[in-house]
């Protein structure tokens, strides 16, 4: 069992990449709240993604309209049942890995369930019609330090006249660069060159977090503004400043940028060790945020909250 005091305690949510058939499944036959909160989901989207997320198939949840509403229907049930476990219990900060940071608005009482379901789906839509109109990719490097892949990006765009940039700054030595094919495979070459111990292209077709995204920013744009989004009741990082997000015009900014700009998960984490935070707990699918919070301080304690099991190391 794991004690810890909220006061040092910051909550992440996952995003896209951390899905698996069955997530939620086995949670939801223990808690109530969690299979109400899938149910709730159906019927807000008008579509089964409770049988999408507990029975696949695998292309069908991976399919990015699914995909991001999924995740964030199982974050959002597995933060409901902790709060039934813990009620009461409020972290120092909550964190999303890119559409992670809307599952973030949830726990922060800055967006409704429903409302942040709603948005996410939006997302996924505008950014799949995105890649169909200007089709790119992503490729992670890993063993390169961020000044060395912001050059080689330079260098790859200006060389191949098209676009490619920095998309995640995951961990150091771990990152994801994403834009237009060419760019992206000259880039892929100029870091094996430069001595990458991995550089493989990743199998999507959309260029997340580049300026590719464009063409998904004018319908997620507006869905941002309709969205009501209220003052966050706990400081939420940004994505794209790695600094709290305190306001409401702040998170609409910072969802907005985010679909073109990189995710600074880096200098996240090390904000909130340096303003006190020794415990993070990851709460969805898998254990990707912890895994990387591990190689950016190893001092930290981290948890998985996502299936039944991991349920026994709190109290």
């Amino acid at each position: 069992m794991v004690d810890f005091h909220p006061q040092h305690v910051a909550f992440l949510f996952p995003g896209q990449g951390s899905q698996s058939v069955g997530m939620g499944r086995e949670l939801a036959e223990i808690y109530p709240v969690v299979k109400q909160t899938f149910h709730e989901a159906d019927e807000i989207l008008n579509i089964n993604i409770s049988k999408t997320c507990w029975e696949g198939p695998e292309d069908q949840l991976n399919d990015t309209i699914n995909t991001q509403p999924a995740l964030l229907v199982h974050s959002v049930a597995v933060l409901r049942a902790f709060q039934e476990k813990m009620p009461g219990f409020q972290p120092l900060y909550v964190a999303g890995h890119s559409m992670g940071e809307v599952s973030a608005l949830v726990a922060a009482k800055a967006a409704t369930f429903s409302e942040a379901l709603r948005l996410v789906r939006i997302r996924g839509e505008s950014m799949k019609q995105a890649g169909e109109i200007l089709p790119g990719g992503m490729a992670a490097i890993i063993g390169l330090d961020i000044p060395t892949l912001d050059r080689i990006c330079s260098d790859a765009s200006q060389n191949t006249k098209e676009i490619v940039q920095v998309a995640n700054d995951n961990c150091p030595g771990q990152v994801v660069i994403s834009g237009a094919r060419k760019a992206l495979e000259y880039a892929v070459t100029l870091s094996q060159q430069a001595g990458a111990r991995r550089a493989v292209l990743l199998a999507v077709s959309i260029a997340a977090h580049s300026p590719l995204m464009i063409y998904a920013q004018t319908e997620f744009n507006r869905a941002v503004l309709a969205t009501p989004i209220v003052n966050p009741a706990i400081p939420i990082i940004g994505n794209v400043n790695a600094n709290p997000l305190q306001h409401k015009e702040q998170i609409r900014t910072d969802l907005q940028d985010q679909l073109t700009h990189r995710v600074r998960w880096t200098e996240s984490i090390q904000y909130m060790v340096s303003q006190g935070v020794n415990t993070f707990i990851e709460i969805g699918n898998g254990s990707v945020l912890t895994g990387l919070v591990k190689r950016i301080d190893r001092h930290v304690e981290t948890i998985n909250l996502g299936a039944p099991i991991d349920f026994n190391q709190i109290t």
